[in-house]
């Protein structure tokens, strides 16, 4: 299939998806809260700066399980799978031929900490989705870790456009102790729903919690509540 070919299709099945998914993603808090928790001035979308109980940092803390996998971009893998028509095993070469997408967002972490305006450069989570089909019972993903870490996310907020598979990061390659070669962001949710390292999306007919909701953080994540705990 040619490169042309190949765009077209993805382009068309983004936008059935996008469809499918577009009332629930307006319907999130993230979105149609009129009154968020925060502070400053708005930022994009209208938002204040950061949200209630963050502090803005300049530095980017790392933040992991005590493990930092050393994933050389030849070793690296990306199944997606589970509740889909087509799953899908990507190599470094496949993922780089997909629509890359720039984008600036913002990083929210539960541990209270805010760092802003990051420019990132990657794949939609959207457009992975789309090559696969999620069939009509699928609800939520699992993310996976290659440090076995896994995180639940719905639907309505993995589609959203911001949400990246990452390889750059202020146009270098994101580094290791960041989740490289590969993490994923959820800039409108805390960012442990994103997995560093990420190796595997497993598209699911229900929800279920990850590492770290099992342990009692939110299944939802929303910032803007001051969503940090179940």
């Amino acid at each position: 299939m040619e490169e042309s070919d190949k765009l077209k299709r993805v382009v068309e099945a983004r936008m059935k998806l996008k469809a499918r998914f577009e009332e629930k993603m307006q319907n999130t808090p993230s979105v149609a809260d009129n009154r968020p928790m925060g502070k400053g001035v708005p930022n994009r979308h209208g938002m204040p700066v950061v949200p209630v109980g963050q502090i803005i940092t300049r530095k980017w803390p790392v933040l992991d399980l005590g493990i930092q996998p050393d994933i050389s971009t030849e070793a690296w893998r990306l199944v997606v799978d589970g509740e889909v028509e087509q799953p899908l095993e990507l190599k470094w070469h496949d993922f780089m031929a997909l629509p890359q997408t720039d984008d600036t967002s913002d990083f929210h972490c539960v541990t209270t900490w805010s760092k802003l305006d990051i420019n990132w450069r990657g794949v939609r989570l959207l457009d992975l989705a789309a090559l696969a089909a999620p069939k009509e019972t699928a609800t939520h993903i699992m993310c996976y870790g290659y440090d076995e870490y896994s995180t639940n996310v719905s639907l309505e907020e993995a589609l959203k456009p911001d949400v990246l598979l990452v390889h750059t990061v202020e146009g270098q390659p994101l580094p290791k102790e960041h989740g490289g070669p590969v993490r994923m962001i959820t800039p409108q949710l805390y960012a442990w729903k994103g997995s560093k390292w990420i190796c595997r999306i497993a598209f699911m007919a229900g929800n279920k919690p990850g590492f770290w909701e099992e342990r009692g953080y939110s299944n939802t994540a929303y910032p803007w509540r001051n969503d940090r705990y179940s």
